[in-house]
């Protein structure tokens, strides 16, 4: 599902747009991501000598106010993200959906999917919530790369690595940075538990989303049904991709 411009120029429009958020000390893409042949390897993440809180050297247990330099990368970060909340989903603008959904309103539903589940044996519900957040977070600078558009998945994987690395360089690097690209990596390398029940998430998001755009506004969404058919990993996605079968059902 991916933004409606086209794919070559959108990327390169978003290379010229990102450095307006980039400290001088940090070019964008300064080298190819140790990420961009394999989801598997790692993004490194600059350390950082300033983090978000620090221990107040007096001893008393307090904690420290933030560095400024700290809250400037904060804000650069959250800024670029706002992209996030502007670029809407690709697979319903090429179906001429009205008003469609943006990349963070899908990752923000997934969020709450996993907020309400119910306890799996062996995963970790606050780490699902992490990882829907920031599934498709390179998407503020390469846009929604999906199979129509002619990108290859290596091609994507590895717009999408340098992508992480750079929005964790403008983080400003440290745990949190660490953090996000983890929960990136595990996700694209389908390697924990939690990346399976994520991975299931973000199709029951999308066919629970087209079972809506159905019932609104009179389309015939059944390529996005089929696309998922068969593909759960996980009990409960299994469970509730019956259910959202069963109400579509009962509409027709």
């Amino acid at each position: 599902m991916r933004n409606v411009m086209n794919r070559g120029a959108f990327f390169s429009k978003s290379l010229s747009l990102v450095p307006s958020f980039t400290p001088p000390h940090l070019p964008f893409f300064h080298h190819r991501s140790a990420a961009a042949s394999s989801p598997n390897r790692a993004i490194h993440c600059m350390a950082n000598d300033s983090p978000l809180s620090q221990p107040n050297p007096s001893g008393d247990g307090s904690v420290s106010v933030p560095p400024a330099s700290s809250a400037s990368s904060a804000i650069d970060f959250l800024s670029l993200c706002s992209r996030l909340k502007t670029t809407p989903r690709e697979g319903w603008v090429k179906r001429d959906v009205k008003n469609p959904e943006s990349i963070a309103d899908h990752m923000y539903r997934m969020g709450l999917m996993a907020l309400v589940s119910s306890d799996i044996p062996g995963v970790n519900r606050d780490k699902c919530m992490k990882m829907a957040i920031v599934h498709d977070i390179a998407e503020a600078i390469v846009g929604d790369i999906t199979p129509s558009c002619g990108v290859s998945k290596e091609e994507k994987n590895r717009r999408e690595s340098e992508a992480l690395e750079h929005m964790c360089k403008l983080l400003g690097g440290g745990e949190r940075a660490e953090e996000i690209a983890e929960l990136w990596r595990e996700y694209e390398a389908n390697a924990s538990p939690e990346a399976k029940v994520v991975k299931d998430f973000d199709k029951l998001e999308m066919i629970l989303q087209a079972l809506e755009y159905e019932q609104e506004q009179g389309k015939d969404l059944e390529e996005f049904f089929q696309s998922t058919a068969g593909k759960f990993q996980t009990d409960i996605g299994k469970a509730w991709a019956l259910e959202i079968a069963s109400r579509r059902r009962k509409q027709q």
